[in-house]
């Protein structure tokens, strides 16, 4: 197991349909504007974010997606944990099983990630349910020496 992994909720609030956009970018609300403030000029920590979208899945903060309005709802939910738990496990063949995952998003975003339980190398989890709990969230990455 390797490093840290955060994953926050995608927000309601988007920058306006300019095309693509990193997800840092075109997410603007929840944590997201907290987590482009503190880590824009950290590469290698931007690369341990993702966000959790119920339009694409798991996506990272540099990846380009569109605005979208998409609820997360039971139904979407369910389709979308397979996505989740391959994009997961693809993750982590790439960069290693991390040894603590920060998320921060609702509850019903757990569904999305109950594969990650069942890993035989399973992280720790912290869990901060209301996906606007950056000081929660930054004592959390302040704690694991995050930049």
């Amino acid at each position: 197991m390797i490093g840290d992994l955060v994953i926050a909720g995608c927000s309601r609030r988007k920058a306006p349909d300019v095309g693509l956009l990193p997800a840092l970018e075109r997410y603007t609300g929840g944590i997201a504007p907290q987590l482009h403030a503190r880590f824009a000029d950290h590469p290698h920590a931007r690369s341990r974010i993702r966000f959790l979208s119920a339009a694409f899945g798991l996506v990272r903060t540099d990846d380009l997606i569109t605005s979208y309005d998409q609820r997360l709802d039971s139904g979407r939910a369910e389709g979308l944990r397979l996505i989740v738990n391959g994009q997961l496990r693809r993750d982590f063949a790439a960069n290693g099983v991390p040894q603590r995952v920060l998320l921060v998003l609702e509850p019903d975003y757990l569904v999305l990630l109950a594969d990650l339980l069942a890993l035989p190398e399973r992280p720790v989890l912290h869990w901060i349910p209301d996906p606007r709990g950056w000081p929660q969230a930054a004592a959390v990455l302040d704690e694991w020496r995050w930049p």
